[in-house]
């Protein structure tokens, strides 16, 4: 198992009065994750960005921290 740290984006828009993710977008480092975040927040309900831990020979996500975070989110790691 290889992990590797990765930075996501994650936009929230509202579906039926809940909160849905949008599609994911990766950046290169933390600081272009929380510019990422920061220029999409006001086209959706909420933004996070989030750096997390990737198993490179699966493709799973595990280990979300919250970077930012702008209007409305939900926890991912749910």
């Amino acid at each position: 198992m290889s992990l590797s740290e990765k930075f996501i984006v994650l936009p929230f828009k509202k579906v039926r009065g809940n909160l849905a993710p949008g599609e994911m977008r990766q950046a290169s480092n933390p600081a272009a994750a929380e510019r990422i975040a920061e220029s999409m927040a006001d086209r959706f309900v909420g933004v996070a960005a989030y750096s997390v831990m990737v198993d490179m020979e699966t493709g799973d996500m595990s280990s979300p921290r919250m970077l930012c975070e702008f209007g409305e989110t939900a926890d991912i790691a749910a």
